[in-house]
């Protein structure tokens, strides 16, 4: 399900000052010895906007994914095997633009990308375009972990996934009624230039992606990213969610991060790893970076969007320049799902 919405230029810069004023509580300065984030899309989302059963639903998944990790860590596994595995319930879900919920292309049919990132080897994989793997997220770990490359794609990528014994389902799979009424609402207006303005209930074009980054009880980072891209996107477009150091990045030396928001501008702002590299090398905070990216560098590109993340010593971040982002964060036995900046 598309996350969020183009807007006009003037109402976009107000919700994103306004944004910038009112979510310094995004940042928790907690120290936890194991600590985990999500996100499931960052955009156009209000309160009111979504009804109240609709609201509930998005907290409850957000809920059963990020205790499905937290429970792997607090059990001693690895924050790898957490961000994977609670990127599957999201994936799962057709709430969210990954998996089940991607947009759908031009053509109406589900390209998928994914990546991860472990803090520890930096060893990292990705897989861009996909439309038959049920999980996308799992592919990309197989593609670190099992092959000699970081990135794969499309026809070759799926080959791979069938190596690796991966569920395998039909692209029709990913296409949920409320995904084709949109693209074929948006290709429809887009033919008679009736909007550039688009809101929730349209669930735009531009961005909406899940998340997440884990610190595990050894010190190990992980980040991960899975997506269904750009809705009305054409001639194999691909963002910054598979791209590593775009959308994904992990350094145990300095965090974790997951991004979401508009994917060209992540990429040209190598966003994930300019946080990382602003703690490494100007010995700024987790907070610091993560601030001026999301509110100084992607506005003065032209990107918005949202982050979050982990680092080394579990503090974290969860920020965003639009009027709201599903996110969710565990640490020290508190949990805090929040949708809305002004929360």
């Amino acid at each position: 399900m598309a996350l969020t919405l183009s807007c006009e230029t003037s109402t976009k810069n107000n919700d994103t000052n306004a944004t910038k004023k009112t979510s310094t509580d995004t940042i928790a300065k907690h120290k936890a010895p194991f600590g985990i984030v999500i996100h499931g899309g960052a955009g156009y989302i209000k309160k009111g906007n979504l009804s109240d059963s609709l609201e509930q639903a998005y907290h409850d998944k957000l809920q059963e994914a990020i205790t499905t990790g937290n429970e792997i860590l607090k059990n001693g596994g690895s924050a790898v095997e957490a961000v994977q595995r609670t990127i599957n319930v999201m994936e799962d879900s057709p709430l969210f633009n990954s998996g089940k919920g991607a947009v759908l292309t031009n053509e109406e049919l589900p390209e998928l990308d994914a990546s991860i990132m472990d803090g520890k080897s930096l060893n990292a994989g990705g897989v861009a375009g996909i439309s038959t793997v049920k999980n996308p997220i799992n592919l990309a770990y197989e593609v670190m972990e099992n092959s000699d490359h970081v990135l794969l794609a499309r026809e070759g990528a799926e080959a791979f996934a069938k190596t690796r014994n991966l569920e395998i389902v039909d692209p029709e799979y990913f296409i949920t009624n409320k995904q084709l009424q949109n693209i074929q609402r948006i290709k429809r207006e887009s033919k008679n230039k009736q909007a550039t303005f688009y809101n929730s209930d349209i669930n735009g074009t531009k961005f909406g992606t899940v998340g997440c980054v884990a610190l595990d009880k050894n010190g190990n980072l992980a980040a991960g990213t899975s997506t269904g891209g750009m809705a009305n996107k054409k001639w194999g477009r691909i963002g910054d969610s598979p791209i590593i150091g775009a959308g994904t990045y992990a350094n145990n030396k300095t965090c974790a991060v997951s991004g979401t928001g508009w994917g060209e501008y992540y990429i040209r702002g190598v966003v994930a790893y300019d946080i990382s590299a602003l703690m490494e090398y100007k010995g700024l905070s987790l907070a610091e970076a993560v601030k001026k990216v999301i509110y100084e560098k992607q506005p003065d590109l032209g990107g918005n969007g949202g982050i979050i993340a982990i680092d080394h010593l579990g503090n974290i971040a969860m920020e965003f320049n639009t009027p709201g982002m599903f996110r969710a964060s565990y640490l020290n036995d508190e949990l805090t799902i929040k949708m809305y900046a002004k929360e």
